[in-house]
C-alpha cells in the first residue's frame, strides 16, 4: 500500500440484535459473573429460593449482555436523575496511587471504553466466536488495514512470520461465511488486533471515528481471545494478540490498563516455556519453529523492559535462558510454511535491541523500582557509560550512521530501515540520558552527557515525526519519550548558573524544548494530553 493512501475503515458495528434484550427473569436471560460466564441461580423445587441462593444472586453482577443492563451499569443516580458517566472507571477513575499512572497523560476513556473494563462488551454469552467473525469489515477494508500494520507496526516490532500468517488469512477469507465459524479463536484475535492496530496509523478524516472503530476492533479481539480460552490454553498466536492489545492499550492512553494485562501476557509467556531455550526445552521442533519462539519471546522482553522504564516498575521478563546470539541471520525455509527469507536488517534490528533491553533491565529497570541510585559514585556512572558505549559500537552499521541526512536518504530507499533507526536510536540515547541525569548523595548530575544524550534522543522523535508524522502521533512510546527528554532538557537548561552565558550546548538545548513545544501545539487543539504538556514545558521557555 502506498505510504499517503487513506482508508475509510468501517463504522463500529452495533450491538448484536440479542443484546437488546430486556432481562426479566434469571432463567430467561443467564447472569453473568464479572468474567462473562453464567452465575448460577439455584430455586428450589416449590418455586422458592433458598436464602443461600439469594445471596448468590445479590453477588452476581447485571449483565453487560443486554441494553438494559449496560444502561444501569453506566449511569449513576443524581439528584432523582440519570446522568451518563463520560469516563472510564478503568482509568481515570483507578486509584491516583497506583504507580502505573503515568504524570501528564491524563489517561481518559473515548466513548467506548464506558464500561469498568478497558474492553467495551459488545457480545452475547450465546454468540460465541461466530457473533464476532460477524463484525469483520470486508476483506478489501481488512486487507488495507492489515498492510498499514506490516507498515508501520511490524518493522519495529517483527515478530509475526508475515508468510505464515498470510497464508492463514487468506485460507480463512477463501472459506464460506459458515466454514469461517469454525477457525480457531487465537487467530480471529490476532487479526483483529491486527486490525485495530492498522486503523490508529490509517489516515481518516474524523479522529473521533477512527477512534473507536480501532477500539471496538480490540474489544472484538479479546473477546475471540475469551472464545479460545486463552487464559488456560495460550497459543503462539494468542500470546501475539496480546502483545499487541498490550501496544494498542498504550498507545490509547490506557498506560494502567496496558500494565495490568501485560501481567497477564507475561505469565503466559512463562507458562508456554517461551522464556526457555527452544532447543532444551522443545527439541524436536523444527528450526523454523524454534526461531519463532525466540522471536516472540523477546517481543515480549523488549515490551516489558522499555515499558517499565517508563513507569519506573519492576522488569518481569527477566528469567530466561534464550540466547540472543541464537537468532540465526535468515528466517528458515520450511516446507510446511513455504519459502521465506527476511531481510538480514531485522534480525539485526532485534539483536541490537534484545541486547540493549538485557543491559538496561540490570542497569535502570532494577535500581530505578526501588528508587535506588543507578550508579553509586563517578567512576561506577563510567562504568555503566562504558558499557552502553560497548554496545552502541557493536550494532550493524545501519543503526549508528545517525544524521538527518543519512536517514533522510535511508527513509526514500528503506523506509523498514529507516524507522528501525530511529527506533533503536531513541531507545538507547533515552536509557543513556537516564543514566547520565541520575544524582544522588554521592554523585551530581552530568549535565553535559544529559544534554548531549537528550539532544540525540529527540531528535530521532523530531525525525520521526518529519518523516512519518501520523505514525509518530500515535506511539506512546516514543511520544512520551521525547516530553520526558523536553522536560529534563528544560529543567536542566533553568538550573544553569545566575549570570552565566548560555554555551552552543544549552542554546541548543533550549531550541530542543521550543521545537518539542511546536510539535505538541499541532494536537494540543484535540488532544488534552498535549495540551498539559504544552503548558509544562511553556512554564521552562
Amino acid at each position: 500500500m502506498n505510504e499517503g493512501a487513506e482508508a475509510q475503515a468501517p463504522a463500529p458495528a452495533p450491538a448484536p440484535a440479542d443484546s437488546a434484550a430486556t432481562p426479566a427473569h434469571a432463567a430467561d436471560h443467564p447472569v453473568e459473573d464479572g468474567d462473562g460466564t453464567p452465575g448460577r441461580v439455584d430455586m428450589q423445587e416449590n418455586g422458592g429460593t433458598s436464602a443461600q441462593s439469594i445471596k448468590r444472586q445479590r453477588r452476581n453482577k447485571p449483565s453487560l449482555s443486554c441494553e438494559a443492563c449496560t444502561t444501569k451499569k453506566t449511569k449513576r443516580q443524581d439528584g432523582g436523575k440519570l446522568s451518563e458517566r463520560r469516563n472510564s472507571r478503568s482509568s481515570i477513575g483507578s486509584s491516583p496511587l497506583l504507580l502505573s499512572n503515568v504524570p501528564y497523560s491524563h489517561p481518559t476513556a473515548s466513548n467506548v471504553f464506558k464500561a469498568e473494563h478497558p474492553f467495551s462488551n459488545y457480545w452475547t454469552h450465546q454468540g460465541g466466536l461466530p457473533e464476532v467473525i460477524e463484525v469483520l469489515p470486508s476483506k478489501a477494508q481488512a486487507d488495507i488495514l492489515i498492510a498499514k500494520y506490516f507498515d508501520a507496526v511490524d518493522p519495529v516490532y517483527p515478530m509475526i512470520h508475515r508468510h505464515s500468517f498470510q497464508k492463514d488469512y487468506d485460507y480463512f477469507w477463501s472459506l464460506s461465511p459458515p466454514k469461517r465459524n469454525e477457525v480457531k479463536g487465537d487467530l480471529i484475535a490476532l487479526i483483529f488486533v491486527m486490525l485495530a492496530m492498522g486503523t490508529q496509523f490509517v489516515s481518516l478524516s474524523s479522529l473521533d471515528g477512527k477512534e473507536q472503530t480501532a477500539e471496538f476492533y480490540v474489544s472484538a479481539s479479546h473477546q475471540a481471545l475469551r472464545m479460545s480460552t486463552y487464559l488456560s490454553k495460550p497459543t503462539m498466536r494468542t500470546i501475539q494478540a496480546m502483545v499487541l492489545v498490550t501496544y494498542f492499550l498504550m498507545n490509547d492512553n490506557h498506560a494502567s490498563d496496558a500494565w495490568a494485562f501485560a501481567g497477564i501476557l507475561i505469565r503466559q509467556a512463562y507458562a508456554m516455556g517461551l522464556n526457555r531455550d527452544p532447543s532444551i526445552l522443545t527439541p524436536t521442533l523444527s528450526a523454523f519453529e524454534k526461531q519463532q519462539r525466540r522471536k516472540l519471546w523477546q517481543a515480549v522482553l523488549l515490551q516489558d523492559t522499555f515499558f517499565t522504564v517508563i513507569l519506573s516498575l519492576p522488569p518481569t521478563a527477566t528469567h530466561t535462558d534464550v540466547k540472543v546470539e541464537d537468532l540465526t541471520d535468515c528466517e528458515i525455509e520450511d516446507a510446511a510454511n513455504g519459502a521465506s527469507v527476511t531481510e538480514a536488517t531485522d534480525i539485526s534490528f532485534i539483536r541490537s535491541m534484545w541486547t540493549l533491553a538485557n543491559l538496561v533491565q540490570e542497569t535502570l529497570c532494577s535500581p530505578r523500582s526501588l528508587s535506588l541510585p543507578i550508579a553509586t559514585c563517578p567512576s561506577d556512572r563510567v562504568r555503566i557509560i562504558n558499557r552502553f558505549q560497548r554496545i552502541y559500537t557493536s550494532f550493524p552499521h545501519p543503526f549508528r550512521t545517525f544524521t538527518e541526512a543519512s536517514i533522510c536518504e535511508l527513509a526514500s530507499r528503506n523506509k523498514r530501515l529507516a524507522r528501525q533507526t530511529l527506533f533503536l536510536t531513541s531507545n538507547y540515547f533515552h536509557c543513556l540520558m537516564l543514566v547520565c541525569a541520575d544524582e544522588n548523595e554521592d554523585l551530581e548530575v552530568d549535565v553535559n552527557g544529559t544534554l548531549e544524550a537528550a539532544h540525540e534522543a529527540i531528535n530521532s522523535f523530531f525525525m520521526l515525526h518529519g518523516l512519518f508524522e501520523d505514525e509518530a502521533r500515535v506511539w506512546y512510546h516514543f511520544q512520551h519519550r521525547a516530553f520526558s527528554e523536553a522536560h529534563v532538557i528544560a529543567e536542566l537548561v533553568k538550573k544553569r548558573p545566575e549570570g552565566s552565558v548560555m554555551d552552543p550546548m544549552r542554546i541548543r538545548a533550549k531550541t530542543d524544548v521550543v521545537r518539542m513545544i511546536g510539535i505538541l501545539q499541532l494536537k494540543s487543539g484535540t488532544d488534552i494530553v498535549a495540551k498539559t504538556r504544552v503548558s509544562v514545558l511553556s512554564s521552562y521557555v
